[in-house]
């Protein structure tokens, strides 16, 4: 399965992957969890950020010379999808003072198995602005898909959507590429597959109850 050019993959660094082992055990505590978790979401959202479009844009510094530098030139937006993407926003806002914030609620019909949209808000000016799609999990793609065309059918251009997410699988990538080739998506990890409950492996477990202590941390989506 070939990930497409739309896949951002932060750099697989010691570092990383050493973080990742510590969030990844089913051992962890919740405060670690949160914390490395909060770490990783860090560069995630700094990586995402770095593909927005920048302008250049002189200073002059101290010592009475001048630095040719760059300024963010988007409007941007954060939309979260309830609930475990609400873990990303806190970062956001320390990354960007005065952010827009709207919020989409999506869960999956326990009837039909398809993902359900029953909650958006959105700014009013959002088919203006840059968004950046808060969601720690891509497994099958349903969810991400249906949260990105709640924002393409407020306006927002494909083009103008970088999906942040914290794990990835091939399966999902492909399926989100396949249907909306413009929109971006930066992850931290490619996993090896799903299994037959469409679970990622290795994984991680459900990332919004170990990150809010809602269920065992060994629990398993």
């Amino acid at each position: 399965m070939t990930i497409g050019s739309n896949v951002h993959l932060l750099p697989q660094t010691n570092q990383l992957r050493a973080m990742h082992t510590i969030i990844r055990d089913k051992n962890a505590t919740r405060e670690d969890f949160v914390f490395y978790s909060r770490r990783i979401i860090r560069l995630l959202l700094e990586a995402a950020i770095d593909l927005l479009p920048f302008d250049k844009h002189e200073v002059t510094t101290p010592v009475g010379e001048t630095y040719q530098g760059t300024k963010l030139a988007a409007e941007l937006c954060a939309v979260p999808v309830i609930r475990a993407g609400e873990s990303m926003e806190a970062e956001m806002w320390q990354l960007h003072p005065g952010l827009h914030v709207g919020k989409i609620l999506i869960q999956r019909d326990k009837k039909t198995k398809l993902p359900r949209l029953y909650y958006s808000h959105l700014p009013d000016d959002i088919d203006q602005r840059h968004v950046l799609l808060l969601e720690p999990m891509l497994a099958t793609g349903g969810s991400a898909m249906a949260a990105i065309r709640v924002l393409l059918d407020a306006g927002v251009p494909e083009d103008q959507i970088i999906f942040v997410n914290f794990l990835a699988s091939p399966e999902g990538c492909e399926a989100v590429g396949d249907a909306y080739p413009g929109v971006r998506i930066v992850t931290s990890a490619i996993e090896e597959r799903l299994n037959d409950n469409a679970f990622m492996v290795p994984g991680i477990g459900d990332f919004g109850d170990r990150y809010f202590g809602t269920r065992d941390s060994g629990a398993t989506k």
